[in-house]
């Protein structure tokens, strides 16, 4: 069966990575944590009645985003020093809306940015309307799966996006003025925000190059057929 599967299925080897990827993945995947961390002790920190108690969860708070700040700044001087050597973070960092965790994130959790179709790179980070069909019955198209990391910072930077990036507010006032709901619209934009971003790393496009053709609208760079969006 493993021959088989071996003679059938097309495999694509991922690009090895280095010790400084690696050191730069585990940072992010940190950050990550912190925030999960913060989160929880934020939580506890509200229900506990307990002064004594109430001391400990501020010192843990204290503690981790001090951590966080630590993380945030190795981040930073991570991307300066991978900047030199990698074109993508410059194409990224032109973006409005997109800022140092959104960069860092493609960096770290999406390699396959800029070298696959808007399609699967759509489908990989989760944000493609996928079809619910059991039997004979088909439910709405709803976006979902795919690497969970990246879809909540795209949400972070669409949102962000919405009001910085001149295309995508346009694109967003546009839905909404269709009689969209803001949380379908905000998907839409994700979606836009990140085929705009494949598309322009794949070319190696800065957003100054790039601006004119993409306000344009045009039929190749439109996120998804007003069908398929109706759906998400």
């Amino acid at each position: 069966m493993l021959q088989l599967y071996g003679q059938q299925v097309k495999v694509s080897l991922a690009k090895p990575r280095t010790p400084e990827d690696r050191n730069f993945i585990a940072l992010s995947r940190r950050r990550c944590q912190l925030l999960q961390l913060v989160s929880q002790e934020s939580n506890r920190l509200r229900q506990c009645m307990d002064s004594q108690a109430k001391t400990f969860v501020q010192e843990m708070l204290k503690t981790l985003k001090t951590q966080l700040k630590t993380v945030d700044s190795a981040i930073e001087k991570c991307l300066e020093s991978q900047a030199k050597t990698n074109p993508k973070i410059e194409v990224i960092r032109s973006v409005p809306g997109v800022g140092v965790v959104m960069t860092s994130t493609l960096i770290a959790e999406l390699p396959e940015l800029g070298s696959l179709s808007r399609g699967k790179i759509a489908k990989l980070v989760g944000v493609a309307p996928m079809i619910k069909q059991s039997g004979k019955s088909e439910g709405k198209r709803r976006a979902r799966g795919g690497r969970g990391t990246v879809r909540r910072v795209l949400y972070m930077a669409a949102l962000v996006a919405t009001k910085k990036n001149a295309v995508i507010n346009k694109f967003y006032i546009k839905l909404l003025s269709q009689g969209k709901p803001k949380k379908l619209a905000l998907v839409a934009c994700m979606l836009k925000l990140l085929t705009m971003l494949n598309d322009m790393v794949r070319h190696q496009t800065k957003w100054e190059e790039k601006k004119k053709s993409v306000a344009g609208s045009t039929v190749s760079n439109r996120p998804a057929p007003a069908r398929v969006l109706d759906k998400v």
